[in-house]
């Protein structure tokens, strides 16, 4: 008797440390050729703060650390958005919202093709379930594939220019 109440104290426990509703993780995958070299590429749209060259709502980026994993990149006026770079390698990093209950990251990474030419990869992943609705998640995830779609082609434009 001893033991199955200590069962069922474990039990309910293990239970109110439960989330209240099932995690719903959306991925999104982005990418774009450039016509350069992944050096230059990089080199133009790979700072943990050249965000706010290619997304210009996101102005200003104010970063704290020596832009290697543990920095912090604080977003917009007032510095609305927190980042954290949890990852990076030469010609990537990943980044993690700490402030928001959706498990925010998102991937930034450079691909190398040819000599000439370097494949752009953009990748979010975040808990949707929060949305509610299928039309709320769908309406948030078109939102966030615009966004970043447009970034990208900013960062084309960027890397592509003369």
């Amino acid at each position: 008797m001893k033991h199955l109440l200590s069962a069922a104290v474990l039990a309910c426990g293990l239970m109110a440390g439960a989330p209240a509703f099932a995690a719903d993780y959306s991925v999104i995958h982005l990418e774009t050729t450039v016509n350069a070299p992944i050096d230059t590429a990089w080199a133009k749209i790979g700072g943990y703060c050249a965000i706010q060259d290619w997304i210009k709502r996101l102005t200003p980026c104010v970063m704290t650390g020596d832009g290697g994993v543990g920095s912090i990149r604080k977003l917009g006026p007032a510095g609305a958005v927190t980042e954290v770079l949890v990852a990076a390698t030469k010609y990537s990093y990943t980044y993690a919202q700490p402030n928001n209950t959706i498990l925010y990251h998102g991937t930034l990474a450079a691909e190398p093709i040819d000599k000439g030419h370097t494949k752009l990869l953009y990748t979010l992943i975040y808990d949707q379930e929060p949305d509610g609705t299928p039309e709320a998640k769908d309406k948030d995830r078109a939102n966030r594939t615009n966004n970043f779609t447009t970034g990208l082609a900013n960062m084309k434009a960027i890397v592509e220019a003369k």
